[in-house]
């Protein structure tokens, strides 16, 4: 019954959706007219559409520019194709041509000033170049249609990143316009060899989104499996390069990040030197990485523009701080609940001592500290900039100071909370300190069932998964598993930049020299 009774509104619904797209003629016509209504109708004649038909000088010939207002820059309309046909088309020649395609010929050969002029031949290409900010110039007479390069809607400025700013570094950042992060690109790396290939995502919003690799460096089999995924997705639309991750990722039921996401045009052009594969979206800042390892969410920009020890201490701290994000809450726990005697005899007589008259155990105790530490993260991210800050702050240090005063958790609780949630934060990639946080409510939870020994095999499990995990056909534990030793100068220790001369070599790239160690010492 129930069955029946949604069954039948849905199959109505894809007929008629069926016959809307039935209507798109599928050729355009040789009347200028009969073209005009047709882009109205499919339209449905919106308030921001342009059609304004006019003569070619002083003759009878008819056409007309379509585009979207707001979409469009008007200078460009105006100044390159109105007044350039006004004025430039009575000295063209002293005749007119007769037929509409020699006259679409002389616009686009002689007349028009603009450097993106295509010729459509389908509607579909039409109606796509109108709803992308271009210029329509269609003409009485023939069955094509010129399209003029006139996007110019709004767009931010460059602007420093927001969720990786450094301390020494470059302060420019992506921005939702794909061609100015295709020309942030550019200006970082100069080399012919750089490829950016176009394609377009989404069936109904039919999205600009470019692979960007440079050629001679970048392992073919990896650029072919990125393009055969990314040809794969069928959606309505992307509406930002996170539905991008979700499609191509190589598993998702993994917590851990198989595509690295930046706001960085350095981070991607060292991506790109190193033989990975960039994906930039139209209408979002992040751009794609791939593929991804394990040891690449702990690396930052930072590490190569600081001396090589400073960068290796910076890696050290980000490990340990790994370490303390998924397992110090579990730690606890199973320490003051199975393994006391573990414990300094001072220590736990001062751990017995702030604990006197905390009504919960140790798992419920910081189960309830950590989903209230999540709440309030969650409502400063959701929260005005400035408000958000002061709830992080103000909140946890009211809510922790009366939960303590209140005898509900004990004070080294609170503690291990802090520390936790700053260690959290000192991960460069967001993905990954989500999912180092989504890991650390399970190892509180072994902790609280099986103490030490639930610790030790959620680790186990965790090192099984990584080691059977991949990204487009590389481990996600490389260089570790499989061992390339090689690659070992650039993971926890960042060795001297001198000595930096090879590619990594788990990415197989078919340039493997980064440097020339003896060129730079003669």
């Amino acid at each position: 019954m129930f069955r029946q009774l949604f069954k039948k509104p849905f199959k109505s619904q894809r007929k008629l959706t069926d016959h809307k797209q039935g209507d798109i003629p599928s050729t355009i016509y040789s009347d200028l007219q009969a073209n005009l209504d047709s882009i109205k109708r499919l339209l449905n004649s919106p308030d921001d559409l342009i059609q304004r038909v006019f003569t070619l000088g002083n003759s009878e010939h008819r056409c007309a520019i379509v585009c979207i207002d707001g979409l469009v820059d008007k200078d460009i309309i105006n100044n390159q194709i109105i007044k350039n046909i006004q004025l430039g088309i009575p000295n063209v020649k002293e005749d007119i041509p007769t037929s509409g395609e020699d006259i679409l010929k002389e616009l686009k050969n002689g007349v028009i000033s603009n450097d993106g002029l295509q010729t459509a031949d389908t509607f579909d290409q039409v109606m796509l170049a109108i709803l992308s900010g271009d210029t329509a110039l269609l003409v009485n007479g023939t069955n094509k249609v010129l399209i003029v390069g006139s996007k110019g809607w709004e767009k931010r400025s460059i602007e420093e990143p927001a969720t990786e700013s450094l301390v020494r570094g470059p302060r420019e950042g992506f921005n939702e316009n794909i061609r100015t992060n295709t020309m942030l690109i550019r200006r970082h790396i100069r080399d012919p060899n750089l490829r950016f290939e176009s394609y377009k995502v989404g069936r109904r919003s039919k999205k600009d989104l470019i692979v960007c690799y440079v050629e001679g460096i970048v392992h073919t089999d990896i650029l072919a499996e990125v393009k055969r995924r990314l040809k794969a997705i069928d959606i309505d639309d992307a509406p930002e390069s996170g539905t991008i991750e979700q499609w191509i990722e190589d598993s998702f039921l993994s917590p851990f990040p198989q595509v690295l996401h930046t706001e960085r045009p350095d981070k991607t052009t060292s991506a790109l030197l190193q033989g990975k594969v960039a994906i930039l979206l139209d209408g979002t800042p992040f751009v794609l990485i791939a593929p991804t390892t394990l040891v690449s969410l702990f690396q930052s920009p930072e590490d190569y523009y600081e001396r090589w020890f400073i960068g290796s201490l910076l890696r050290i701290l980000r490990f340990f701080a790994a370490f303390f994000a998924i397992f110090l809450p579990a730690i606890y726990i199973s320490l003051v609940s199975f393994h006391q005697g573990m414990i300094p005899s001072k220590l736990a007589f001062s751990i017995a001592a702030s604990r006197e008259g905390v009504p919960f155990p140790a798992i419920i105790e910081a189960f309830m500290m950590e989903a209230t530490l999540e709440l309030l993260r969650e409502a400063g991210v959701r929260l005005p900039k400035p408000i958000g800050q002061t709830i992080g702050i103000v909140g946890g240090l009211v809510i922790g100071d009366a939960a303590v005063q209140a005898g509900i958790v004990s004070p080294i609780m609170i503690m291990v909370v802090a520390v936790t949630a700053i260690s959290s934060f000192a991960i460069p990639s967001y993905s990954a300190g989500i999912a180092f946080r989504i890991l650390r409510f399970g190892t509180m939870l072994a902790a609280g069932f099986f103490g030490l020994y639930g610790i030790v095999l959620v680790y186990i499990m965790i090192s099984i998964h990584i080691a059977r995990l991949t990204s487009f056909g590389i481990p996600y534990s490389a260089p570790y598993s499989p061992t390339i030793k090689d690659d070992w100068k650039d993971i926890v220790f960042r060795a001297p930049i001198t000595l930096l001369t090879k590619r990594p070599q788990y990415l197989q790239t078919e340039d493997d020299t980064r440097a020339n160690k003896g060129d730079e010492q003669s």
